[in-house]
């Protein structure tokens, strides 16, 4: 959690952050995407899904039924990499390392996984993402 918020600080001390809406977009961000990695890691798939966007949470939920996650996919560690904002900090672009393993297999896979967040009604909600344990979960 320190790194993110030391990227989010480095991104608005560095111009990110000259309008006011921009840090408050920033401050909602940085719990948000902590509280999604936090809630994978430990198994949480279920409350997970309530940081995806509305009409993609089926999506979410129904892929994590076919693959059986909640026995199978261990989420060992993750590491918030960068964050990038876009459209005027109405999205965000977030990359981070996933280390995890899926049974049958016992090998621990680290992927770069990049999740695309947007900004509605005044909180972040996760929308796609590639790599990782749940990339195709989330078109």
């Amino acid at each position: 959690m320190n790194r993110l918020l030391a990227v989010l600080l480095a991104l608005c001390l560095g111009g990110g952050c000259a309008h006011t809406k921009k840090k408050i977009d920033l401050e909602a961000l940085s719990p948000t995407v902590e509280a999604f990695h936090q809630r994978v890691r430990w198994k949480d798939y279920r409350y997970a899904s309530r940081y995806v966007v509305p009409e993609r949470q089926k999506d979410f939920e129904k892929a994590l039924r076919e693959n059986n996650d909640e026995k199978d996919l261990d989420v060992t560690d993750y590491e918030i990499e960068g964050v990038e904002l876009l459209e005027e900090g109405q999205r965000a672009r977030v990359t981070s390392r996933l280390r995890w393993m899926r049974l049958p297999s016992v090998s621990v896979k680290e992927d770069q996984v990049t999740s695309e967040f947007v900004y509605r009604e005044g909180k972040w909600l996760l929308e796609k993402q590639t790599g990782g344990p749940f990339d195709g979960a989330l078109p």
